[in-house]
């Protein structure tokens, strides 16, 4: 038997949400959609998932993720009902949910805790520099370091942890009865839906939206494959120097827009902006910025009289690693891949 949880709707407004219990089931949300069809009625089933506190139907379904918040919903509902908003809320509420330290939900609805969090890696990469009298030489190695134990570790004990609890919640307490072969088969829709997103095109008037988010994953990815393995900031092969510049460079751009497109509020899906969804956009322009200064600083040679700037990189960095890519908006993208995943799955089994 499903319970209900009448206060749901509540503890869902920590998560962004604008006001689910304004709808009355009209269905325009759903009919204006273009991603909706026969087997996916969003967001019309999750508004009234929530509105009924429908908890254990909400952790296992996929339908938040399948959802790419055109905004069109929102914008059509005669209830200002937000519907665009709710879906961005749930997916924040499942992270939540997947996340078994509990930080993610913390940093979610307490901006508070997530400046400590941020202040207090800010003071640990200070007190690391003063300890090394703030010697480049020692500390860059270090910071290299940094970035590959980084990548392992919060992925191995935060991340793949949080994946295998998002199965769980969404295929195997379902019951849903797929082989191995089939998790082999699909591989291909988690590859392809990782790196290029395609559903995004299935949005009306959403294909520039597309190519940016295109264009800001190559270069992310690709910045830090010639950061991390590479070495990008003590090489001296000029193909691969310039290869970052250009990399941090795209970084920059693309993220300056979003910035600017949230400032302006001129689209539905930039008029509700979260904290987290702030912190996201900054510190990743604040990313490609930083990188893009410092080897500029090393390759004039005068790196070495402004050591500030590589303690301001690798401040952003630190806090980039350990609190935006495992608890923050960052995993939207690993969870949404996740899911298109477990969907073919799904449809393969039936």
């Amino acid at each position: 038997m499903a319970r209900i949880n009448p206060d749901f709707t509540e503890e869902l407004r920590d998560y962004g949400a604008f006001d689910p219990n304004a709808c009355y089931n009209c269905g325009n949300c759903t009919a204006v959609c273009t991603l909706s069809d026969e087997d996916n009625s969003f967001p019309r089933t999750m508004v009234r998932v929530s509105v009924l506190g429908l908890e254990d139907e909400i952790k296992s379904s996929l339908d938040p993720w399948l959802c790419y918040y055109c905004g069109e919903c929102s914008t059509t509902c005669p209830r200002e009902a937000d519907p665009g908003e709710l879906m961005m809320s749930l997916r924040r509420y499942l992270i939540a949910k997947y996340d078994w330290t509990g930080l993610s939900g913390l940093l979610y609805k307490s901006l508070t805790a997530s400046i400590i969090a941020f202040l207090g890696l800010a003071a640990l990469v200070i007190w690391f520099g003063y300890s090394e009298s703030f010697n480049l030489e020692v500390i860059m190695p270090q910071g290299h370091l940094f970035e590959m134990l980084a990548i392992g570790s919060v992925f191995t004990i935060i991340l793949l942890p949080n994946i295998i609890h998002m199965w769980w919640l969404s295929m195997y307490k379902p019951g849903v009865k797929a082989s191995i072969g089939l998790y082999f088969k699909a591989l291909g829709d988690l590859i392809v839906h990782m790196f290029t997103q395609k559903r995004t095109l299935g949005c009306d008037d959403n294909q520039f939206r597309w190519f940016e988010h295109f264009i800001l994953v190559l270069g992310y990815l690709s910045l830090l494959f010639t950061t991390v393995f590479l070495n990008w900031f003590e090489t001296h092969n000029l193909f691969i120097i310039i290869l970052g510049y250009v990399e941090s460079a795209i970084i920059f751009v693309v993220t300056f827009d979003f910035v600017k497109s949230r400032i302006q509020k001129n689209k539905e899906i930039s008029k509700h902006s979260q904290p987290s969804d702030w912190l996201f956009v900054i510190w990743l322009l604040l990313m490609g910025l930083t990188a893009f200064i410092v080897r500029l600083f090393i390759d004039l040679d005068v790196l070495e009289n402004n050591s500030w700037m590589y303690f301001v990189h690798l401040i952003v960095l630190v806090q980039w690693s350990l609190i935006i890519v495992p608890f923050g908006k960052w995993s939207h993208f690993l969870y949404r891949s996740f899911a298109m995943y477990f969907q073919k799955i799904k449809e393969l089994a039936v």
